[in-house]
């Protein structure tokens, strides 16, 4: 009797206590865990991806790119899901099988295809070259490697991270409006929506914010807004991870207090994209313009106006997710998908096409930046052999079932783009994320949402777009939005009936969720053509001048500096792609604190830039800039660079350190 009643009071004293000394809490419902690293990829001579502009190679670090994750655990049936979202342009299918295969070789069955949820920012100034379809490889000069493992590796460590961070915890939602950081770059598109009325400005002004706390300590958040990650212009080639990675810095690191580089557990903020198909950062409808003409300060305000809200609506009332978690996936061929008429804006039955590129595409969005200019002339450039597999005719049937886009390419057919496609819906409590593989618009995002809620019996504001997520097959438009062939259009692979074949085939997954069935996997993707093909040179040798070493300081600082002013160094130095320095960093800023130098800032902040440059054929330097902020505290400071430079005759890659002399900010 009295070990019953020992065991009795040790489970009450294990549970939370309330208020008055019966009242006792239910135990937490979720175990949660969060986790960051770093996804960076080359930082000079990478094709960057976004924008698909040949000339657009990396040549140093704004700020470092950032993988974040969640693990939530039901406690009651242990089902888990893992959330990722990463400061990249897209998700590809080659990047969510290879975390896939690093995180089954460590934890088995664990993370699945369908528990796991890849979704990325949508920057479109990180490098390219991790996909495995030659569409998205045509401006990078094709699959980089290196870019790749970076992206695999950086995103498996944050998942690593929060599964081995899972505590008992709570989740709460909380939903706000944010109407100065968006406008619709396709308004034309937009107004012919007979349902446009949801949206009388014209933009998804909601901000939906997930907050993850372990017992009464808050540590993280989850901010999904609508708007392109692209306030920073295709002018650009310094890796950064542009408004929606400013507003999670600012959070972070400003906010909480969160250092990168001292590798302690801290608040994790993700701002991830919903349905920003027609959404533009650029208030003055042109690339880099609004709310100023400076493209980096347009970058600061609009994420610091999604923080700000984010964390408003983070501290208001918010609802206590119950429930449970689950998932479901299923890989959908998209290129023949048979529509119900219930489902179609005629109200007859539809079908979908094999992916076809549109003469519109070609021409970008002249709101956010221009894409691919000449070419029919890259034809014939050395890069000849990319564009081979372009060289197909559309077929008439294709020309008809695509009508009335104007079909240039039909990269489906020859599989530069994929017609295969994974379709998933994750649950955490009542939030439902439909994540769908390319960029929605706000009604096509709608529409999809609507069939989604009615199939679940949940409400419409339980269901929300996670796009650009497990892989990426570019625009959803409407049946109306896609006839006015706009750049949003002409993008849009599968034909008129892409929303409607999406709201059907989601509305499977919301039906199977609901009753608790399982689903057939759907049909194998494979593997597409061209995979490896890369016309990109790596490294072959750094050399320096004779009378240097590498490291050597070529321009010092000022003896002195105030506040507000800019330092900038240039050292000797090797190339980036010797070693990314992922969890690490090309600089530090130092402090001299009593006789001792401490890192105050790196190549992560807002503050720094690292450029590199070539010199001649093999020699190199690197250019350290930092604006010092407002509020640094007066003393002596230094700025320290880290490079690894390549021998010629041997082929080993050696790291250096170089430092500047001291210099006082007052």
């Amino acid at each position: 009797m009295r070990t019953k009643v020992l065991t009795v009071v040790a489970a009450l004293v294990g549970a939370a206590l309330v208020s008055g000394p019966f009242a006792w809490a239910e135990p937490e419902p979720y175990l949660v865990g969060r986790g960051i690293s770093d996804v960076t990829g080359p930082a000079a001579e990478n094709g960057m991806m976004g924008y698909s502009k040949f000339d657009q190679k990396t040549t140093g670090i704004h700020q470092r790119l950032r993988s974040r994750a969640y693990v939530v655990v039901d406690r009651a049936t242990n089902k888990r899901v893992a959330y990722v979202n990463a400061d990249l342009a897209m998700i590809f299918r080659a990047v969510q099988e290879g975390v896939l295969t690093k995180l089954q070789a460590k934890y088995g069955s664990t993370y699945t295809r369908e528990n796991l949820l890849l979704s990325a920012t949508h920057t479109h100034s990180g490098p390219g070259g991790q996909s495995h379809n030659l569409a998205y490889n045509l401006s990078i000069l094709g699959m980089q490697p290196q870019a790749l493992a970076a992206v695999v590796d950086g995103i498996t460590e944050s998942v690593v991270e929060a599964h081995d961070d899972v505590k008992p915890g709570s989740i709460s939602l909380g939903v706000g409006e944010l109407t100065n950081a968006s406008v619709n770059r396709s308004r034309v598109a937009f107004d012919r929506n007979p349902d446009k009325g949801a949206f009388p400005a014209g933009i998804d002004p909601q901000m939906t914010v997930l907050k993850f706390r372990q017992g009464a300590a808050n540590v993280g958040a989850i901010s999904w807004f609508a708007t392109h990650n692209t306030s920073i212009t295709n002018a650009n080639t310094l890796i950064s991870p542009d408004n929606k990675g400013y507003a999670a810095y600012q959070w972070e690191h400003d906010d909480e207090g969160v250092r990168y580089l001292d590798n302690t557990a801290g608040f994790v903020a993700a701002f991830p994209n919903t349905n920003a198909g027609d959404m533009s950062p650029n208030l003055n409808l042109k690339p880099g313009s609004g709310p100023t003409e400076n493209e980096w300060e347009n970058a600061r305000v609009i994420g610091e106006r999604q923080n700000r809200k984010a964390q408003e609506v983070y501290r208001g009332p918010q609802s206590a997710m119950s429930g449970g978690v689950d998932s479901r996936m299923r890989f959908v061929d998209m290129s023949a998908v048979r529509v119900e008429g219930r489902y179609t804006d005629t109200g007859q039955p539809g079908t979908t096409c094999s992916g076809v590129v549109g003469a519109s595409t070609i021409a970008g969005s002249i709101e956010d930046g221009p894409a691919i200019p000449g070419f029919s002339e890259g034809m014939q450039s050395p890069w000849k052999k990319l564009f081979e597999p372009l060289q197909m005719e559309v077929p008439q049937w294709l020309r008809d079932c695509q009508f009335p886009k104007a079909s240039l390419v039909p990269t489906g057919l020859i599989g530069a783009t994929p017609n295969v496609v994974p379709l998933q819906i994750v649950r955490i409590g009542q939030l439902h994320l439909v994540a769908v593989p390319g960029e929605v618009t706000i009604t096509a995002g709608l529409r999809i949402r609507k069939a989604v809620a009615a199939e679940a019996g949940v409400p419409l504001q339980n269901v929300l777009i996670q796009g650009y997520a497990n892989d990426y097959s570019q625009y959803v438009t409407t049946p109306e939005e896609y006839d006015s062939q706009q750049y949003e259009g002409g993008s849009t692979l599968f034909g008129r009936n892409t929303t409607p074949a999406y709201q059907q085939e989601f509305a499977k997954l919301a039906a199977s969720m609901k009753a608790g069935t399982a689903l057939p996997a759907g049909p194998n993707p494979g593997k597409p053509p061209f995979t490896d093909l890369n016309l990109q040179t790596g490294v072959v040798l750094d050399d320096k001048p004779a009378d240097k070493r590498y490291g050597d300081v070529l321009v010092a600082p000022k003896a002195s500096y105030g506040r507000g002013e800019t330092v900038t160094s240039v050292f000797v130095t090797g190339h980036p792609k010797n070693n990314l320095h992922r969890n690490h960093t090309f600089l530090e800023v130092q402090r001299q604190v009593n006789g001792q130098w401490t890192r105050v800032a790196d190549d992560g902040d807002w503050a720094t830039r690292y450029k590199w440059e070539r010199v001649g054929i093999a020699f190199s330097n690197a250019t350290i800039t930092w604006q010092i902020p407002a509020d640094t505290p007066a003393g002596t400071y230094r700025i320290v660079h880290h490079g690894d430079e390549k021998s010629g005759w041997t082929g080993k890659i050696t790291g250096f350190i170089g430092a500047t002399a001291g210099f006082t900010v007052g």
